[in-house]
Parts: C-alpha cells; sequence; structure tokens
C-alpha cells in the first residue's frame, strides 16, 4: 500500500465520510448525495488511490460554490428506449449522474441482456470503478468511460487538446474480490501529480514534460506542461476513442470543450458511457464463476519474476489496502489535513474535522 508519508496520521473512515458529508451538505447538496459523493472519496483513499481521494474534496467545494457545479441538479433520463438511455445531468456532481447511469445500465441489462446509457452535463465523477463495481453483485460485468480536461497533445504535438478520459471495466470473480480495472490513458493519472506536489516529492521520469516539451521530475512542471500517454501513440488513440463515446456520441462537450475539478469557475462538459452485460443471459452464472477462478488461479500459478513475491490479478491490490484501511485508519498526507482543516473553517464545521 502506498504510504503518504511519515507525516501521516490514521484517521476513522467512518468520521472521514462523516465530515466529507458534512461538507457538501454545508454547501447545499442533499443528504443522499452529499453522503454518495463523499462515500466516492473515502473509498479512493481506502483503495490506496489517494490521487482521487479527499485531497480532492476543496476543488469539489470550489466548484459547488462558484456555481460551476449545481449542488441541488436531478439528473434526467431524457431518452428511455429500453436497453438504450440518455442521461442529462443539468450540472450535477458527477457522482451523482453516474451513480444514476450506473443504476439504470444495470436494471436495463437484467430486462435486455445488455444496456448502455449515455450521460451528458455532467462533472467529474473520481474514480470509475466506484460505479462499475456496482454491476457484479447484481450477476453483471460493467464498462464506464468519461472524458476529461485536456492534459495531454496529440501525438506528435505539443499543445494540450486531449483529456486523460478514463475507463473502467468490473466482472464479479467467483468467490474472490471482483476483477476491476481503472486506468487512465496518460502514463499516470493526473491527480497522482497533484499528490505528489502536495506531498512535496518529485516525480519519476517519464511521466511528463514541460510546457516546453522538456523532460521533468518537478511535478509544478509538470501540471504546467504535458502529461505523457501511455504506451506512446497507443495511449493517445485510446484516449480519442473514449471521448468520442463519452463526449461526442451522449452530446456533451469533447476535447478542450471539458473542463477539470480544480478549474472552480468553469461549466465541466464531461459526458460517460456506461454499459452493462447480464452474464446469465449467455451462460450461467455459476459457470462464469468457475471459469473465471480458473483464469485467475491460472495467472497465480506463474513463475514470479525478480523482485515480485506474487502475481495479483487488476482489484486485488484495492481490496487488499480496502480490508487494512479500514482496520488500522486512513493515513492522510498534512498538506491534505491543511486543506480540509481550511475547508472545515470556510463551512463552519471545525468541530467536525476527524482528526
Amino acid at each position: 500500500m502506498t504510504s503518504p508519508g511519515d507525516d501521516a496520521c490514521r484517521i476513522s473512515s467512518g468520521r472521514l465520510l462523516d465530515f466529507a458529508t458534512a461538507v457538501y451538505v454545508a454547501l447545499g447538496m442533499a443528504a443522499d448525495d452529499a453522503h454518495l459523493c463523499a462515500d466516492t472519496l473515502v473509498q479512493a483513499d481506502l483503495w490506496g488511490h489517494q490521487s482521487h481521494g479527499v485531497l480532492r474534496l476543496p476543488w469539489y467545494a470550489a466548484r459547488l460554490k462558484t456555481g460551476a457545479c449545481d449542488p441541488r441538479a436531478r439528473p434526467e433520463i431524457v431518452v428511455d428506449a429500453g436497453g438504450i438511455a440518455v442521461i442529462d445531468g443539468h450540472e450535477a456532481m458527477g457522482q451523482v449522474v453516474a451513480a444514476l447511469a450506473a443504476r439504470e445500465a444495470i436494471a436495463r441489462a437484467k430486462q435486455h441482456g445488455i444496456a448502455a446509457v449515455a450521460a451528458r452535463n455532467s462533472n467529474h465523477f473520481g474514480t470509475a470503478m466506484y460505479f462499475t463495481l456496482q454491476a457484479p453483485p447484481a450477476g453483471c460485468i460493467a464498462f464506464l468511460s468519461t472524458n476529461a480536461s485536456p492534459a495531454m497533445a496529440p501525438w506528435g504535438g505539443r499543445k494540450k487538446t486531449v483529456g486523460t478520459n478514463p475507463w473502467s471495466w468490473a466482472a464479479p470473480a467467483g468467490d474472490r474480490a471482483p476483477l476491476v480495472l481503472d486506468i487512465a490513458n496518460t502514463g499516470v493519472a493526473r491527480g497522482k501529480v497533484y499528490l505528489a506536489r502536495q506531498e512535496g516529492r518529485p516525480i519519476p521520469e517519464g511521466w511528463a514534460i514541460t510546457a516546453d516539451g522538456a523532460p521533468t521530475t518537478d511535478p509544478s512542471e509538470a501540471i504546467a506542461g504535458l502529461i505523457l500517454p501511455m504506451a506512446q501513440h497507443k495511449g493517445y488513440a485510446i484516449a480519442l476513442v473514449m471521448d468520442v463515446l463519452s463526449g461526442v456520441l451522449t452530446g456533451s462537450g469533447f476535447g478542450t470543450g471539458v473542463h477539470g475539478p480544480y478549474q472552480a469557475e468553469q461549466r465541466s462538459g464531461a459526458g460517460h458511457l456506461m454499459i452493462a452485460i447480464d452474464i446469465a443471459a449467455i451462460q450461467p452464472l455459476d459457470t462464469f464463476a468457475a471459469r473465471m477462478d480458473e483464469l485467475v488461479a491460472s495467472l497465480k500459478n506463474v513463475p514470479t519474476a525478480q523482485g515480485f513475491d506474487e502475481i495479483l490479478y487488476p482489484g486485488e491490490r484495492e481490496a487488499r489496502n480496502d480490508a487494512e484501511n479500514r482496520r488500522l485508519g486512513i493515513a492522510l498526507p498534512a498538506d491534505t489535513r491543511a486543506d480540509l482543516t481550511r475547508l472545515a473553517g470556510e463551512t463552519g464545521l471545525s468541530a467536525a474535522l476527524p482528526f
């Protein structure tokens, strides 16, 4: 599990969830929406993905304060065509929109075998796997794509026009924790660069280049410059396809028309596409579970390379981190605690701070 540093302290996930929920309520959100949005942040910290955890709470709060994101907006289904649906998010929090898309996609897949739900006029929703993981308990496989503000240049260029545009798949894995993939198409999620800056540490070479095109290990220069795509031209191409699915197809923003959660006064323009497949429509769920167990076992039986103790399947590390962090508490960097302390003061919730 990644440690945020020696200056970290352990905080109860329940208390952190209560605090984040209270912040959202103080900013005008309904209690159920506030709890959902807070839970997505705390869950990211529990998984060990602190780049998408409560570090982002002040960013979302700033967007709610400016009105770039509407705390009371109610997403609306504007196309209802059986296995296909379209949601207009009306500038609601992206977590609220994505949660509705997930519920609708899963319910419609159980009726039709497969379903696709497009969402427009939404916002950044945090970790995509939070929503795809709603599918495995229902006996479904899920896919979710979203677009994001420009972070990298098209392959061969040096101007930001392409987002990280993350995507996720999740599938049940029998008695094991679900197999889940959640990746950005840059070599690293941009939130990890922000986390490195907050922790005062350099980033590895190969993550980013400066605005002038020079390699850098300085996270501030990386944020002002360009995040590099994963697998060179392949990452750029996959990111572009995700923008087609999430932005162009859904009728939302795309390319430079999408703005990030740290751009407090800009309308997001983000769109999403959620697809769910009912496994039982293709084969018995028990058969699928046995086949998944066989697949995972075949991976774990591979001899390990130097420097590795075991083979993990996607999602296994997060499941372990979740169990450990629920038991021990979440470790937050000093800078994150300081940001939350300031936010608590601004929202009149200093007494509710969990540390």
